[in-house]
């Protein structure tokens, strides 16, 4: 892609009450434009961003047996009110149609909507277990939409609900979706500072879990474990002192962005809806649920809020736009052929063909993060070739055409 045929262009100027990492980057970088807060219009740049974290997700989700389904994102009240929940979730968009005058509901979780349809295919033990799991754009009114993308009123998120005989099975299937989710972040590249985190269970189990990922920006306080490197919310520490794992009372504590949780529902949900199968002896049993959730518009915050540095992004190479930043400092025809050559071998390069300075052309490949940075120059091709150099390092060198290409292709494996 030539930068100069972008749809959107990067910007100096932002708005001086911004106040994340993530809105200034990404807003300037070209990758999101705000349109009201909490809403974001995800740019060219930004959807492949998110589309790549999505797709990783998606794969993951499916290693685990999920099926991909989408369900509606516009929920009759009658769902809600069945489940006792219309009057109880404070952040439900609720609204009356203007021509049917029925009462409905933009929502942010969908076990309304999910249960009903699950009945219809659920009726037996031979129908269990089943994963299934949706990508979708969900709704949330906020009373105070902040954080750039961390926290909005309109967002993307995925969801697996996982229906079972029995609580033994869900045990089982809840400690393959914890790998699955642990698979997840250490592709994004925020495996190492995410952390699986105790929290409270509610009625089904004594806890539930959620993925922290450490950041000084995070609204929520963990306590990780020194021991045994699990972590433990406010909440579940203001109960106990020690941690539920291994009883250790060594505890570090730590500012954290929840980037994905996970619950068993057990029949809270079948059970409003009536959702039984047959068991062998032809009895009725209700139907146990969990219920596994990650941001993955989150997730994209996240990972600008922990990963960039001063100078803009720094994006892991599993979820960058591009796989190459082509920078040429006049020699306009070699940089051209260079460009043609990198797409003939399969790299994805972002070439910045504009007129612009030095200074400008570099300052803006920092900004957009794109992992491997690649100079055309007088200089360089006095020294033999193109200067490569890796967004997160500062050592440049200098390669010919065909070790440059070896060398990215390297890095992608």
């Amino acid at each position: 892609m030539r930068f100069s045929k972008l749809f959107s262009k990067t910007t100096r100027n932002i708005s001086k009450e911004v106040e994340s990492k993530n809105h200034e980057f990404l807003v300037r970088a070209g990758y999101v434009d705000q349109l009201m807060s909490g809403v974001y219009t995800y740019l060219p740049l930004g959807l492949k961003v998110l589309s790549k974290i999505e797709n990783i997700i998606r794969e993951e989700m499916s290693e685990i047996g999920g099926e991909e389904l989408l369900l509606p994102a516009l929920h009759p009240a009658g769902n809600w009110k069945k489940t006792g929940r219309w009057e109880t979730v404070d952040d439900l968009y609720r609204f009356k149609s203007y021509y049917t005058k029925t009462d409905l509901a933009l929502v942010g979780t969908h076990e309304e909507a999910i249960v009903p349809v699950a009945k219809k295919f659920i009726l037996s033990y031979k129908d269990l277990p089943k994963y299934v799991f949706q990508i979708q754009t969900k709704f949330r009114d906020e009373k105070r939409a902040k954080s750039g993308i961390l926290r909005g009123r309109e967002f993307r998120m995925k969801d697996l609900y996982s229906f079972h005989a029995d609580e033994k099975d869900l045990d089982r299937y809840y400690e393959i979706a914890i790998k699955a989710y642990k698979k997840v972040f250490e592709r994004l590249g925020i495996g190492d500072i995410t952390y699986l985190t105790f929290a409270s269970g509610g009625t089904f189990s004594k806890f539930s879990h959620e993925f922290q990922t450490k950041s000084p920006v995070g609204e929520d306080t963990i306590y990780l474990c020194e021991k045994c490197k699990v972590a433990i919310n406010r909440e579940i520490i203001e109960e106990q002192s020690v941690c539920p794992e291994c009883e250790s009372d060594k505890l570090k504590e730590m500012k954290a962005i929840e980037t994905g949780n996970i619950f068993k529902l057990g029949t809270k949900f079948s059970e409003p809806f009536n959702l039984k199968y047959l068991d062998k002896s032809g009895k009725e049993n209700l139907a146990v649920m969990g219920c596994f959730g990650i941001g993955s518009s989150r997730a994209m915050g996240t990972i600008v809020e922990v990963l960039s540095d001063v100078k803009g992004i720094v994006w892991p190479k599993e979820v960058a736009p591009y796989d190459a930043h082509l920078v040429n400092l006049g020699k306009d025809k070699e940089a051209e052929k260079l460009y043609n050559d990198l797409q003939k071998e399969g790299i994805q390069v972002l070439w910045d063909d504009r007129e612009e300075s030095a200074g400008t052309k570099l300052a803006y490949a920092d900004l957009l993060g794109i992992p491997i940075r690649v100079v055309i120059s007088d200089k360089s091709l006095k020294a033999g070739g193109y200067e490569f150099k890796l967004r997160n390092q500062e050592k440049t060198e200098i390669l010919d055409e065909n070790k440059l290409i070896k060398k990215i292709k390297e890095y992608y494996v």
